[in-house]
């Protein structure tokens, strides 16, 4: 599938495995972390091919500061460009968070859902609209309790991580504008069919 560019702000799922130890017993399971499974994401079978990728930055490098929260930045969400959409998606949603926020958990930079499968660039610059709008996608509430992309703004000292991460879904979700990333990922549960990820960094 052709790679579709979009001005959408944009994060990853890690596994966690159990292992055993030398005499066949359980070895003690680590503490769930902040990006664990069971606390931010659902389950998900991952596509192969399923990719996520921008021009404003790649895999592992800093984000520009042009994309960073108010005060720091401009608060421009970064392009996104996804490919091989998983073969029966409905629609498309997003998360974005910063696991090393010192916050009980990840905060939380962006939440999009009912995104088409054929957005294009011109279709999604109108933040924060509802689905019925020229946008044709529903903005989520982030951890600023806002309804629009939040770029990173961590505090001075060591970088952060920024997962974006796109869920293709096989269902068209009942959701009303506003869902926080909790109402998201539970009404995904059981209907992702892939997931793509994006990580950039920002330090201050």
């Amino acid at each position: 599938m052709q790679n579709l560019l979009l001005p959408l702000s944009l994060i990853l799922i890690t596994l966690l495995g159990c292992g055993r130890s030398p005499s066949g017993s359980s070895a003690p399971s680590p503490p769930p972390t902040k990006e664990s499974p069971e606390m931010s994401a659902t389950p998900v079978n991952p596509a192969t091919g399923f990719t996520l990728t921008s021009p404003d930055f790649v895999q592992g490098s800093p984000i520009p500061k042009v994309h960073a929260y108010k005060g720091e930045g401009k608060n421009t969400p970064p392009r996104l460009a996804w490919a091989n959409v998983p073969k029966g998606t409905v629609e498309l949603a997003l998360i974005m968070d910063d696991p090393d926020a010192p916050t009980p958990e990840p905060w939380v930079h962006d939440v999009l859902y009912h995104i088409p499968v054929d957005a294009t660039p011109d279709l999604m610059v109108i933040r924060g609209a509802s689905v019925d709008s020229a946008a044709r996608f529903t903005a989520g509430t982030n951890s600023w309790n806002e309804q629009d992309w939040g770029g990173p703004k961590p505090p001075p000292g060591k970088p952060h991580r920024y997962f974006f991460r796109l869920y293709a879904l096989d269902v068209h979700l009942e959701l009303p504008p506003g869902a926080t990333k909790a109402q998201l990922l539970a009404a995904m549960k059981g209907h992702v069919l892939g997931t793509a990820e994006l990580m950039g960094t920002y330090q201050r």
